[in-house]
């Protein structure tokens, strides 16, 4: 297995006498001494026997999308509830009306810290593109290390059971963790969650916690880990464009009857100008410069626009003008069309004036920006632009606004310098373009601050086939949070 001899270079032990020190709305008296050393070796000694019980969750299907996989989402939900119950936790399997919440208390002294992962994964298909079983996880050597390859061994089974064996390791070692702490699993992420804000809603006094940790992200670079401080929200539209009641031969009416795909195309067309802005109107309200600070840090990573591009065979940023490649993904609000269907899309040609024409579009959010206001605008902008003989249905798909952190908090600095610890390059605090909801409702409804750090690489192949976890990412995880555990109980 694989070693990190830098990470012992840094591990410092730490030591509590009768210290004082004060954490977000607790004030914490400790006379224990607890070392960070022993805790690490552990995790490196005991990588085998972790990346097995790893494999063990992800034998399990557990599907949320599916109906048919119910009893497997059932069965996930039972394993992580044992296993927490085989390490001390008091845990317990939650009923909601769809999949079950997974929560666990350790109790104890010191800051009370709220861990969320998920337990349900996406679907597999097309099944014919996975080299292997989806759910016969498996260890595999490639050309850039060892990985652990099936669904759901990054999104999120393995970056959850990081923080298990974290504190399994700190249990191990001294019988205790060095803080309060809590967790709370959800098995309906990748479907929605329809159940989490009702049950958040219903148990809030229970999951209130000093701060949120969420590991459902990734690092920056290959040995850059990242502390996530904005996420955009995102709002879903799907448009219906309908003309004739019927399918018509394009000789007999095309030109005299209007064509419902021409009017979908144009009502595309105009959702950006020339340079690339959004035409919504008042789309931009709320929508907040890049401080000169955070512009400077981002400048700082060096991100390679070309590069990244280059992945997909793509060379040139297509954004808004003037914009910075890291502004456009991180920081700007987007408008993006995901579909686009109608009339004949079978094989060979079919001459129709088709009857409808669909879009989806989503649009990913900012700072301040309303998706409830900017649905209401771009449902009156496409009305607007609905000639005679057409109408438009539209049906939403999600608004959710955008979440920014508060890195004032002082756990966010002691994490990113523990993370800093263990990794050859030091922490860095970015954006996220994607939409991790949980964020934003650990804000509204339980007020709290939450800090998101995740292990997963770019091309570990998320809701794709042959999705995976590098070994590495798991086993540095592991210690990641045993030195961030440590670092924000002091």
């Amino acid at each position: 297995m694989r070693r990190y001899p830098h990470a012992e270079l840094h591990a410092r032990p730490l030591t509590f006498v009768s210290n004082t020190a004060t954490f977000g709305r607790i004030r914490i008296e400790s006379t224990r001494t607890m070392t960070l050393d022993p805790v690490l070796a552990h995790i490196d000694a005991d990588l085998p026997r972790a990346t097995e019980r790893l494999l063990e969750l992800l034998r399990i299907p557990s599907i949320s999308t599916d109906p048919a996989y119910k009893g497997d989402c059932d069965t996930a939900a039972d394993w992580l509830v044992a296993d927490l119950l085989s390490i001390g936790f008091n845990a317990s399997k939650r009923p909601t009306r769809g999949h079950p919440m997974v929560v666990a208390h350790s109790g104890g002294e010191g800051p009370h810290l709220l861990f969320y992962g998920h337990y349900d994964v996406q679907p597999v298909d097309p099944l014919n593109l996975w080299d292997r079983d989806p759910f016969d996880p498996q260890i595999e050597d490639t050309d850039n290390g060892r990985v652990i390859r099936g669904r759901g061994a990054a999104d999120d089974k393995g970056q959850l059971m990081t923080f298990i064996e974290a504190c399994r390791a700190w249990k191990s070692v001294h019988g205790t963790l060095p803080a309060n702490i809590s967790l709370f699993f959800e098995g309906e992420e990748e479907s929605g969650s329809p159940s989490l804000v009702p049950f958040m809603q219903e148990n809030a006094k229970e999951l209130t916690a000093d701060i949120a940790l969420i590991c459902d992200t990734g690092l920056y670079g290959e040995n850059t880990p990242a502390i996530i401080t904005q996420l955009r929200g995102l709002l879903g539209e799907e448009i219906t464009i309908t003309g004739p009641d019927k399918d018509l031969h394009s000789g007999m009416y095309g030109g005299i009857a209007m064509n419902p795909a021409r009017v979908l195309a144009k009502i595309i067309a105009a959702l950006h100008d020339d340079d690339g802005r959004i035409t919504v109107p008042d789309f931009y309200n709320g929508v907040p410069e890049l401080s000169n600070d955070l512009a400077a840090a981002w400048a700082n990573l060096h991100f390679d626009a070309k590069a990244f591009l280059g992945k997909v065979d793509l060379s040139e940023p297509a954004g808004e003008k003037g914009r910075s490649p890291l502004e456009m993904i991180w920081s700007r609000p987007t408008c993006e069309v995901n579909g686009i269907w109608s009339g004949y899309t079978g094989d060979g040609f079919k001459t129709v004036l088709p009857s409808r024409a669909h879009a989806k579009i989503s649009f990913r959010l900012v700072g301040q920006q309303d998706p409830h206001e900017i649905r209401n605008n771009f449902r009156k902008m496409v009305q607007d632009m609905v000639p005679v003989d057409c109408d438009v249905q539209f049906h939403g798909h999600g608004a959710s606004a955008a979440s920014q952190m508060t890195t004032t908090h002082p756990a966010f600095d002691r994490a990113r310098k523990a993370l800093s610890d263990e990794w050859p390059h030091p922490a860095a605090y970015v954006g996220a373009g994607g939409s991790i909801p949980i964020a934003g409702h650990f804000k509204d409804i339980l007020n709290m601050d939450a800090m998101l750090i995740g292990f997963g690489k770019d091309d570990d192949a998320i809701h794709s086939p042959n999705e995976k976890y590098d070994l590495s990412s798991f086993h540095k995880g592991m210690r990641s949070w045993a030195r961030i555990l440590d670092a924000i109980s002091k």
